[in-house]
């Protein structure tokens, strides 16, 4: 657990807005601990009294709502209530991409109520589309993967015969929902390109395959930053991804802060020519047999693993953007460096996988795991979301194939429950009297 070294103007609430209807997401816990250890009343919007990271300490409030992206006036109708019912301008937060999306094309009238960043409006859905990101490097001359929308079959396979097997199979909008794929996944052999081709046909997904490029210890980087109206990016935090779920081609599951000055160099200035404002978080690989880093994945969003990283002044990227959004100064401070990162609930199924394929022992396995300083979801301060965590992981493999986490009907009702920060932050945070909020309400929006 980590504090800011600094005091901080709370004042001004913040909200964490999420679409992706995953109950499981860690990283909306990470700014919640982050902001309100700072002292920072924070509201999020969850699924139901379920989530895990709807029952934190550090939450103020709790909106139960199921937004879809799709129905614009919806989304902004409801946005509205909520900032209506906190009844002051607050800092909005997404911790995905189809959030930043939605903000960056139809947030502008939500600025009344809201504090966000404003990046060019097309930009956000450039950078996280994946074929469109692979057309933004080829115009920038950023080293990225050989990359293609199949057409047909005989194309992907025509694909698949020139760039060799393995290959990385994405959908083209991630954050769009139904293909039965993995946003990423890894292509083996020419029966599992023509089954990820057909699934993606069936549904109508976007299917784009990319080269693979050979990798090994040390070679999965990632970046963390936040970059400011002028497109400066501090703090610019770079890790090393040691395994990730599914293995090879997934999130992190297992990560290390580690200082990298000329990638550090190579990206801040990318995002000075691409104007880019707001939070991000790019995968990106060393290709061994030339020395050049490939971009892989840009998130124009809070990465889920940002927890990993803080500077010696004590300030990750959340605090970092709610500081900036708060005309408030980000103090100097550097990297700091061999602090691990472990998502429980992941990295257990990757090492599994890794030890099955002889590249990992048991032994250091449990080895690695005496390195971590910040897990996604045990902290001792806040052990509700944790407990709730395992008895869902649990439910989770009793229940399989019979029953999944992640389908949803977008509701439409916000339900409103005070969150347990609510009676206590006159006391625990700093020092103001909080006004008394009603303990159920409901809006049809």
């Amino acid at each position: 657990m980590t504090r800011a070294s600094y005091p901080v103007d709370t004042g001004t609430p913040a909200v964490v807005l999420k679409f992706d209807p995953n109950v499981m997401h860690h990283g909306g816990l990470g700014v919640i601990r982050s902001l309100g250890r700072a002292g920072v009343p924070v509201y999020g919007v969850h699924e139901g009294p379920w989530a895990p990271a709807a029952t934190s300490r550090y939450l103020s409030g709790r909106f139960f709502w199921g937004p879809s992206p799709a129905d614009v006036d919806r989304v902004l109708l409801g946005l509205q209530r909520l900032a209506e019912h906190i009844g002051q301008p607050s800092v909005l937060l997404t911790t995905d991409d189809a959030g930043a999306i939605f903000l960056a094309e139809h947030g502008r009238d939500l600025r009344h109520w809201f504090l966000f960043p404003d990046p060019p409006p097309d930009l956000p859905r450039r950078l996280a589309g994946k074929y469109s990101l692979f057309e933004v490097c080829r115009e920038l001359g950023v080293s990225s993967p050989q990359t293609v929308i199949p057409e047909s079959l005989e194309a992907a396979r025509a694909f698949a015969s020139d760039a060799g097997y393995p290959l990385i199979a994405k959908l083209t909008t991630p954050w769009t929902k139904g293909s039965g794929l993995r946003s990423t996944s890894v292509v083996a052999s020419a029966e599992e390109l023509e089954a990820a081709y057909e699934t993606c046909a069936a549904s109508g997904a976007g299917l784009m395959l990319q080269e693979f490029i050979p990798g090994g210890p040390g070679t999965d980087w990632f970046f963390h930053g936040y970059c400011d109206v002028n497109s400066i990016c501090r703090p610019a935090f770079t890790g090393v991804k040691e395994r990730s779920y599914p293995a090879e081609a997934g999130l992190t599951s297992l990560g290390r802060s580690v200082a990298n000055e000329d990638l550090r160099e190579q990206v801040t200035t990318l995002l000075a020519k691409l104007g880019y404002r707001g939070l991000l978080d790019l995968d990106i690989r060393l290709d061994e047999r030339n020395g050049e880093y490939n971009l892989l994945d840009f998130n124009p969003r809070l990465g889920a693993q940002f927890r990993l990283f803080r500077d010696t002044a004590g300030t990750d990227v959340a605090l970092a953007a709610y500081l900036d959004l708060t005309n408030q100064q980000i103090p100097p401070g550097e990297q700091v460096n061999g602090r691990g990162f472990v998502v429980e609930n992941y990295d257990p199924i990757s090492a599994l996988a890794h030890i099955r394929s002889g590249r990992l022992t048991p032994r250091a396995w449990v080895a690695s795991l005496r390195t971590v300083d910040e897990a996604a979801w045990f902290a001792r301060d806040d052990l509700r979301p944790f407990g709730l965590m395992c008895l869902r992981m649990g439910w989770r493999l009793a229940s399989r194939p019979f029953a999944t986490d992640r389908g949803h009907t977008a509701s439409t009702r916000i339900r409103y429950r005070p969150g347990r920060a609510a009676s206590a932050r006159g006391q625990v945070f700093a020092g103001r009297p909080t006004v008394p909020q009603p303990q159920r309400e409901e809006t049809r929006i």
